[in-house]
């Protein structure tokens, strides 16, 4: 599929388009560690069914670059969010069906949160995304933990090194672990982890699991929205929430244990097998959730 680039923001963003330009909008947002080809099966069916679709590359994946070396290589949530404002307002879209997972969900849960006004409705893998940093810190269950080794791991210089020097070898474990029923192969993987050799993939990375427990400063431009963020805000736009039955990282996520937060139609789905790459495995049920919202 052909790329395009616009400038949004603070970046020069590449995205896949695909669809007609009448059909109403969707946004369809990877996470770490994947890229827009994790949507392309998802935004193909999107696409016969006439809706306009946008796959951008978050910053410091793929084509997407900063614009100036000064803008801080932030990987915090409200930077995900931003870089979505950005490129709605650089497409005139003003309003679209946004769906994501991971980090991809993490940016569409806040902008259905702070600017409801621009997201007709919300699909989000492992449920309500927004980080509470606040509590970060707080332990949680052994098993849980152990899941988590990967941001514990990013911490210290030595993850930001082993990063750095193996970034293919340790996604390619990300992608294993969090998946273990999904039997992709060698070329699969490798389409997606050219992504990975962007300049700032690692600085980004690093920052984005060092600033989610409070270990670093976020980029002060951005500090409003993490005020706002704080507060856990409420989602009440149309939200379909997915989780994968055989998700090796988020375990039914944040949609059982934070559905309080959706105050508007809500419904939850759990697809067994699938693990954590909910586009790229099931594409089917993740556009038949897209379509259901319009």
């Amino acid at each position: 599929m052909p790329l395009d680039t616009i400038t949004a923001g603070v970046l020069e963003v590449t995205y896949q388009e695909s669809g007609p330009r009448s059909g109403p909008p969707v946004v369809l947002l990877h996470g770490f560690p994947y890229d827009v080809h994790a949507c392309s099966a998802a935004a193909a069916l999107l696409a016969d069914a006439g809706c306009r679709v946008i796959a951008p590359y978050l910053r410091g994946f793929g084509p997407t670059r900063f614009l100036h070396a000064s803008t801080p290589r932030s990987g915090q949530q409200a930077a995900l969010a931003f870089d979505l404002l950005a490129l709605l307002d650089a497409l005139a879209i003003s309003s679209a069906v946004l769906a994501g997972y991971d980090w991809g969900g993490r940016a569409a849960c806040i902008l259905a949160a702070l600017h409801p006004e621009r997201v007709r409705g919300l699909v989000s893998g492992n449920g309500y995304n927004i980080q509470n940093i606040a509590s970060a810190m707080q332990a949680q269950s052994p098993e849980n933990e152990l899941r988590l080794w990967y941001q514990y791991y990013l911490h210290g210089a030595r993850g930001a090194a082993g990063l750095a020097q193996n970034r293919q070898a340790f996604c390619k474990l990300l992608w294993r672990l969090w998946s273990p029923n999904w039997q992709f192969d060698d070329a699969t993987f490798e389409t997606s982890a050219a992504a990975f050799d962007n300049p700032d993939f690692v600085e980004v990375v690093v920052h984005s699991y060092r600033h989610r427990f409070g270990l670093v400063a976020g980029d002060p431009a951005l500090d409003d929205w993490e005020r706002a963020l704080a507060a856990q805000p409420p989602i009440g736009v149309p939200t379909i929430a997915i989780d994968g039955a055989g998700d090796g990282v988020m375990a039914l996520g944040g949609s059982v244990r934070h559905g309080h937060h959706f105050t508007g139609a809500y419904a939850h789905r759990v697809l067994p097998v699938v693990g954590h790459n909910l586009p790229q495995e099931a594409p089917a049920d993740f556009a038949a959730a897209v379509l259901a919202l319009l």
